[in-house]
């Protein structure tokens, strides 16, 4: 009696993001066993193979950003007929700010194992060496490349009070940090983090203001910029007057905004009502 073939598995596998003494050594296993590779860049993955000294037995195809909706039908079915995929990316691990995260979805859709290999991380690395606060941080990835653009995505992060990630091409790097100074202001700290595990492995640190000078003049390699959160606001009945007033001026009811405004900030709902009264006198 003939057997469904079983489901394969979907392998996210973490490279290297400089160093290659850093792959994890069930990278090798993984590369070399494999039925196929999907790989962002096949001539980096030839070099991470002959650094590994690993001769894969399998497929290698490519996988990137410009075939990845197209070739990933190709690879479910791969998977869903039993075999092993691994997927990799220039460096990190796929489908954070790199392809994979369309795979992974389709491979959860029809039922496929997935699994990673662990490994280096940019984001965690950065974080480590930051000198900034770890205990709670989001990753933000690239910011949008238009100035206008970008300027609103800060602008919606100004209030953020966890320890904000980002990548960053280096042409970029002064305008974004000049960006970031703008909407978060010049003195909030920083640091920028440049060539992590490399020959030329820099990290800078310091206020905004200060970082976006010194990268004025052009910066070269890999960026990773951790920014610190914004520190919690201390409301006060005198620090509310000003946006209470504003609403009321657009014709909301003294009292609603009052009572709002109360429960926002623990605040007296009657001491800011007397003291919005009083203002207005």
């Amino acid at each position: 009696m003939n057997t469904a073939p079983s489901v394969g598995t979907l392998v996210l596998a973490a490279t290297p993001i400089g160093d290659p003494r850093d792959a994890a050594p069930r990278l090798a296993e993984e590369l070399a066993t494999a039925d196929v590779i999907a790989a962002e860049d096949t001539r980096r993955l030839k070099r991470l193979l002959t650094d590994l000294s690993v001769s894969p037995a399998g497929k290698v195809v490519s996988y990137h950003d410009h075939n990845e909706a197209a070739r990933t039908p190709e690879l479910v079915e791969r998977l869903v007929a039993g075999d092993r995929v691994v997927v990799v990316t220039d460096a990190g691990m796929p489908s954070v700010s790199d392809p994979g995260y369309r795979l992974v979805a389709a491979a959860v859709d029809r039922g496929v194992r997935v699994t990673c290999v662990p490994g280096p991380s940019a984001v965690l690395m950065s974080l480590a060496v930051s000198g900034l606060p770890v205990d709670r941080f989001c990753f933000e990835g690239f910011l949008p490349r238009k100035p206008g653009e970008r300027s609103r995505a800060l602008g919606d992060l100004a209030e953020e009070r966890r320890t904000m990630v980002f990548f960053e091409a280096p042409h970029r790097l002064g305008d974004t940090l000049a960006a970031m100074a703008d909407a978060f202001g010049p003195t909030r700290r920083a640091a920028v983090c440049r060539e992590l595990t490399k020959t030329y492995e820099e990290v800078r640190r310091g206020t905004l203001a200060e970082l976006a000078a010194w990268a004025a003049d052009g910066v070269r390699g890999e960026i990773t910029v951790v920014v610190t959160g914004a520190e919690r606001k201390v409301s006060t009945v005198e620090s509310e007057l000003s946006g209470i007033r504003q609403r009321v001026a657009r014709g909301e009811r003294l009292k609603d905004v009052c009572a709002d405004v109360a429960v926002r900030t623990g605040l007296s709902k009657k001491a800011l009502y007397d003291a919005a009264v009083t203002a207005g006198r």
